[in-house]
């Protein structure tokens, strides 16, 4: 028997639990955050690609799975496919009245996710918190936070790979009154801060958190700031961006922010 994957642990909890409004947004999050490997109709032009669309009385739906081995138990054959992030796919199909057949007949995990649901998934992964700017006289050590917004930071902070070489969530007062928590992130790599606040804003809204929660903050190793938040904060690794040598082009939906186009 094989392994369930994250996203089977994820549909289960929500299956178990249907009025638990926590479990339903963790399985999006899942969904958002793994690798699909999308169906296609024919091999991939470009930057084009062309999805198999099934329609049904529930409408139309494209077929995505989340292990290239569940691919192809469905298709039982040789079929062109492509590699994508959940919020790749979710990108992608927004606008287009499409949904996602998930994992269809080959995982306990198999769910389809109606068009309406993308394009709710598609808005809720666009938000994002301000970035603190306001003085902060203290760093303190954190408390209060509960249990499920730790978690979810651990795990989507897990796929933040070269992003920042760590993170300090304190609490913290800030100068002329008013306190509230922060996540400071030591040594960000350019460009990398926007993409960072969002995974905040996704680990507080999947977890049922208001976002409004907690702030982010970005700071050099150098910084004196950086030593006082390793100095009361509970610590976040993030892990070492892995690299591999490329020998080819780049395939269709490697970059994240140029998702390929439906032809």
């Amino acid at each position: 028997m094989t392994e369930p994957t994250p996203l089977d642990l994820a549909h289960a909890a929500m299956e178990q639990e249907p009025a638990n409004e926590t479990a339903r947004l963790q399985f999006y999050e899942r969904l958002a955050d793994c690798e699909l490997f999308m169906m296609l109709g024919e091999e991939p032009e470009g930057d084009e690609i062309s999805p198999s669309v099934f329609d049904t009385e529930d409408g139309r739906f494209v077929l995505v799975f989340d292990r290239e081995e569940r691919l192809a138990a469905f298709a039982g054959r040789v079929v062109p496919y492509v590699a994508l992030s959940g919020r790749g796919v979710v990108q992608m199909l927004v606008g287009q009245d499409i949904g996602l057949g998930v994992n269809l007949e080959v995982a306990p995990s198999a769910i389809l996710i109606p068009d309406a649901a993308v394009s709710w998934l598609h808005q809720t992964l666009g938000h994002a918190p301000e970035q603190v700017e306001a003085g902060v006289e203290e760093f303190l050590p954190p408390a209060g936070l509960p249990e499920a917004l730790l978690t979810a930071l651990d795990v989507k902070l897990a796929t933040a790979a070269g992003l920042a070489t760590n993170a300090y969530l304190v609490a913290l007062r800030y100068s002329g009154g008013g306190q509230g928590h922060l996540l400071g992130f030591v040594d960000a790599t350019d460009g990398a801060q926007e993409a960072l606040a969002k995974a905040v804003s996704e680990a507080l809204t999947f977890s049922g958190i208001e976002v409004g929660a907690l702030d982010v903050g970005f700071f050099a190793a150098e910084d004196p700031a950086a030593a006082r938040l390793a100095r009361v904060g509970l610590r976040f690794e993030l892990p070492a961006l892995k690299t591999t040598q490329r020998s080819s082009p780049a395939a269709p939906g490697s970059d994240p922010d140029k998702p390929p186009r439906l032809v």
